[in-house]
């Protein structure tokens, strides 16, 4: 029998063991989230016939349930059971995902409700459930062994869903839009994800929990955001982040919709630059950490967030193409860049808030920066749900057309329906750089030095992953030839300026 009671003692057996499950559950965990959430879910919805404001209301929904950790706070406080917490929670959350699944053979009105109703009730007990699984989680692994056990998780999570996102994919690939097999596809990817949610809610349940040391009296909540919210430097940052995480997700949650509706791609398609962009994140994660570490995070950011919103307004250029290859290519180039730029965006941002917290205080200054994200975040799909349908009834259009001898040739540049949102989120991603420039971090370096230390990072991992003598080479040619180049200039300097010295009339 599996006790959910906090032990006064944990032995360094019963640790070594929980910190085993720990690493094991995030397959079942990751594997319950990679069949249930993100482009699935999406897909899930648009398959139901989910409006473009259902779509931003569900996007907007894990974002907004983040909210009641603040409540969940307070629960721990008072009832320091964070195993039994973690446990209900998982239990009662993940159940709905079977409820999701038996929709999967209905339409209108009334199952996409209950499918919203049932994310929501998902996300809020997860969010509740995270915040008591943190703190156990602080309490059970080692602090000399944390990065090594979470990065072995972190592995296994993301493994899982590069594979799942796969199979997924092909699933939905042998499938038509709207069939009954389609429905068999999304039911039976949601019943599995309940499963092994159940099952690893089962893991986490067998799992110690060291007894929670007791807790200072409870703090107002108002009283808790008082010193970030006085904090000038920490504002301005608070400042970034709402207008950052507002741009992006006014954008990203109808990238699905861009490219099945409007583009008119499968959504297995989707799925597979989903995959794309997971592995070129994972690519570029350790490169972003070495920079953040060794410089500031400001200055990863710099280059990072301009990057990712750089490439959400060149996602305009994907309805501008005839050819569909062409579009695929673009496609795939720009999730590239977006899974790169937005890991290090992801990293540093919560570092910098970390960072900027006086000693003793974190923990305030965090819950701010969570607040401001949840509810940019949180707001923005739903604007965006809510404007779609005046956007799609509108159009831009301007021709650049040259006339010559030969004829005239014409090249006309449209904006229709999403395109409008990825030229709305560059602009407001511009006010958040304005933002990001105010904040004062110490060791922060230029942009453009910046650039040149991502190059030559970038660089030296090419070289160090290279066994074939060719690439090696190919990747010390430009350095070579810029060498080459510059010892050449200071050769002919010094020749001149020689002939200068000796020749008279060379100075006349």
């Amino acid at each position: 029998m599996v006790s959910l009671s906090p032990q006064s003692v944990v032995t360094p057996e019963e640790q070594e063991r929980g910190l085993r499950l720990l690493v094991g559950e995030a397959a079942l965990s990751g594997g319950a989230a990679a069949l249930t959430t993100g482009v699935i879910l999406t897909a899930f919805a648009l398959h139901l016939g989910a409006s473009n404001v259902m779509i931003g209301v569900l996007a907007s929904v894990p974002f907004l349930a983040q909210l009641l950790q603040l409540p969940a706070i307070a629960l721990i406080a008072r009832w320091p059971h964070r195993k039994a917490i973690s446990v209900v929670t998982s239990l009662v959350g993940r159940a709905m995902l079977a409820v999701m699944a038996a929709l999967a053979f209905f339409s209108g009105t009334a199952p996409l409700l209950i499918f919203v109703a049932a994310q929501a009730i998902l996300c809020g007990l997860g969010a509740v459930g995270s915040c008591a699984w943190n703190a156990w989680m602080r309490d059970l692994a080692p602090e000399e062994r944390l990065g090594q056990v979470f990065a072995l998780r972190s592995l296994w999570l993301t493994g899982v869903s590069l594979v799942l996102g796969l199979a997924a994919a092909l699933a939905l690939d042998l499938t038509a839009p709207r069939s009954t097999p389609r429905d068999f596809v999304f039911a039976g990817m949601f019943a599995a994800g309940c499963v092994t949610g159940l099952i690893s809610a089962r893991v986490v349940a067998a799992m110690p929990e060291p007894q929670m040391p007791p807790a200072p009296g409870a703090v107002p909540l108002l009283a808790l955001l008082r010193p970030p919210l006085g904090d000038p430097n920490f504002r301005r940052l608070l400042g970034f982040i709402a207008s950052w995480q507002f741009a992006v997700n006014l954008a990203t949650p109808f990238f699905t919709v861009f490219i099945v509706r409007q583009l008119g791609f499968n959504v297995s398609f989707v799925l597979l630059l989903s995959v794309v962009s997971q592995i070129a994140n994972l690519a570029a994660l350790r490169m972003w950490g070495t920079l953040s570490d060794r410089f500031a995070n400001k200055s990863v950011l710099a280059v990072c967030a301009p990057t990712y919103i750089l490439a959400i307004v060149a996602m305009i250029g994907a309805s501008q193409f005839d050819s569909r290859w062409l579009v695929k290519g673009w496609l795939v180039l720009l999730h590239v860049v977006m899974g790169g730029s937005i890991a290090g965006v992801t990293l540093t941002s919560t570092n910098i808030a970390l960072k900027l917290s006086p000693k003793g205080s974190a923990t305030a200054y965090v819950a701010a920066s969570a607040i401001a994200t949840a509810l940019a975040a949180g707001l923005a799909p739903i604007l965006g749900g809510l404007l779609a349908d005046f956007f799609a009834a509108r159009r831009f259009e301007l021709v650049a057309r040259w006339s010559g001898p030969s004829g005239v040739l014409s090249l006309p540049f449209v904006l229709s329906r999403w395109d409008f949102y990825f030229l709305i989120a560059g602009m407001i991603g511009l006010y958040a750089m304005h933002r990001l420039s105010l904040v004062a971090e110490t060791g922060e370096i230029e942009r453009r030095a910046m650039v040149g230390q991502v190059l030559g990072e970038t660089r030296r991992t090419i070289r160090n992953i290279s066994s074939v003598a060719g690439l090696r080479a190919a990747t010390d040619l430009p350095a070579n030839l810029l060498r080459e180049g510059w010892l050449r200039v200071r050769l002919r300097r010094a020749q001149a300026a020689k002939r200068a010295r000796t020749d008279p009339a060379v100075t006349s």
